[in-house]
This record gives C-alpha cells, structure tokens and sequence, in this order.
C-alpha cells in the first residue's frame, strides 16, 4: 500500500495555511497589561519566548498581532540585547518564511525611546536588514506616520515649539518637517542633542532650530527622557504632545496631555475585540497603523534604520484608507 496517500489525505484535511499580509510586532509592557490584551493572550503569560497570532480583516488586507511575551524594559534591553534581538529575528524569519508582506515594529522592539539606544539595540530594525538581505518581507518601524500624527496634532496658529525628551527618530523626522516649513521655530533645551540636530538640517532649515533655557513656550512635544523638574517648568495651560512609544508620566493637572502618536481605526477593520495598551477601544498606535497602510498601498520598501518615508505621503495614504485623527484623549 502506498504511505504517501495517508500523508496527502492529512495534508488535505489541514487544508492551505493562510498567512495574514501584516503582522504588528509587539509585547507586554508590565504583568497587569496582560490582562488588558484579548482574552486568548492569558496563555501567552505561561509560555515564555513564544508568539502567538491574532487575524484581523482589513479591505483586502489581513492583519496580525504577535506578542513577544518577555516583558522588556529599558535596562532589560541593554542587559539582554542578544536575546531580544533573537526573539524578533526570529519572529521576522518566521514572518518571511509565512509570506507576510509587511512586519511592523511596536514599542521597544524597535527602541526609539532613546537615540543611543536606538542604535545599540538594532537600528530601528536595520540589524536585520543586513543581516538578511533578501527579505522578502517589508520592515517598518512606522516613523514616517507617528512623526505626521505629532505635525498634525500641532494647535494651528502655533509659531514655536518646545522640542522636551529624548532625541528619537520620529523627534527629528518631526522637527525637520517643522523646521524645513519655516514656519515654526523649534526650541530645544538640551545642547548636545541641539548641536547634533542641527548638523543634519540645511542651511536654511537649521535658521528656525533654536537652543534655549526659555520654557515658556504653551506647546511642548515630550518623548521618554522628559524629567519632572522640566515639566515643572512648562506655563500654565500648556500642552504636552508626546511623540514617544508610551505616555509621560502626567504631573501637572493645569496643563493639557495629548495621547501618544494614534488614529482612529477604519470602520473596515474587523475583530477588534481588545485595545492596544493604553488607548481606548478602536484606536491604534501610528507605529501599528504605518505597517496596514504600507500594505495597503504596497510599499516595496523598508522603513526601518535611518530611512523615513514622505511624511506627507504616509499620512495621505492612512487617511485614504480610513484611518483618522485622534487629538485629545
């Protein structure tokens, strides 16, 4: 009798493997986020190093959730660089192996909450990217959409910004496009991150980049690294627009908080049964958003390391596609 028609009648029950066309890379942020994850991510809990995947629908794209489950905190990260970046090389591989078309970046997997550590962990994905040169699937970090998400959260009127925090990627993706504008100065209060900025503008856009101790400034864009005694100083009514992975902490009830970079999601966009960390119900991180739109469009592309796509363009293309802005929650 011949064995491989049991092998082909198994096969054929199992059926094709469907593989979603995005897949968010992301992870808990503390035990207690668990439990705000839907309710199938409990088993996650008792199995670390594992990943496991959700389905969405969007237009004629599928959508997919993978958790990393090693929690991961900023001195985690340097102390477990090797094996962080296995983890997400390995969920990448995996992705690639599947067909996913897009793999976007989420949270600290990509660690732009800091420019050294940026660098140091993986490039904001460009680790993998010359490591494995013939990816078939796209990498994004998503900075083009979060950096055009803070430009548009920006009070119309407003001519001059506090640049306060960290120096990520998508804060100088967003100082460029306000500085290249020319219509609103930037402030920053820290001179060696100024000193570096500035060398990358032109000429002329590094006329509106401004260093100053002047803290008077009513809008403030804050990333990880903004200190109390800063947002001590801020003036009363001021508002705080966060352009970091997770929120500032809030230690002024007379000034205003904006939501970390998101939008709204598509009336299209089925099973969304579980909010993304902080956010409400139905409002996605930009940095999720960047990687449904990317496929969307079909984006031939990496956005990951040093590159950021048209600001202007991604922002266009998520509207487009349903995606709305959030300016207060």
């Amino acid at each position: 009798m011949d064995k491989s028609s049991d092998d082909l009648y198994e096969s054929s029950l199992k059926g094709k493997e469907e593989a979603p066309d995005v897949v968010h890379l992301t992870h808990p942020t503390t035990l207690q986020s668990i439990y705000h994850l839907r309710l199938g991510f409990a088993s996650l809990a008792s199995r670390p190093y594992n990943s496991k995947c959700r389905k969405k629908h969007l237009e004629e794209a599928q959508v997919a959730n993978m958790g990393n489950t090693q929690i991961q905190f900023p001195v985690r990260i340097k102390m477990e660089k090797e094996a962080i970046n296995d983890l997400i090389e390995k969920a990448i591989l995996d992705a690639d192996q599947r067909g996913v078309r897009v793999l976007s970046l989420g949270l600290l997997n990509q660690a732009c909450y800091s420019l050294a550590l940026e660098k140091e962990l993986n490039g904001s994905g460009e680790l993998y990217i010359e490591k494995h040169p013939k990816l078939r699937v796209r990498i994004v970090d998503g900075s083009s959409l979060a950096a055009a998400v803070v430009l548009k959260s920006i009070p119309a009127g407003t001519n001059e910004v506090l640049l306060a925090g960290n120096l990520s990627k998508v804060a100088r993706a967003v100082a460029a496009a306000l500085c290249q504008k020319g219509v609103q100065q930037v402030i920053m209060t820290r001179k060696h991150e100024f000193k570096m900025l500035k060398g990358q503008m032109t000429e002329k856009a590094a006329n509106y980049l401004v260093f100053s101790r002047n803290y008077t400034t009513k809008v403030w864009l804050v990333g990880d690294g903004l200190e109390h005694e800063e947002q001590k100083r801020a003036p009363k009514g001021a508002r705080l627009i966060p352009y970091s992975q997770f929120p500032p902490k809030k230690i002024r009830k007379d000034c205003s908080y904006y939501s970390t970079p998101c939008m709204k999601i598509p009336e299209t966009l089925q099973n969304m049964h579980s909010c993304e960390n902080w956010l409400p119900r139905r409002v996605m991180s930009a940095w999720r958003a960047a990687g449904i739109v990317h496929a969307l469009e079909g984006w031939d592309v990496h956005e990951c390391g040093e590159t950021v796509l048209d600001v202007e363009k991604t922002w266009s293309a998520a509207i487009r596609h349903g995606f709305l802005p959030v300016t207060q929650i």
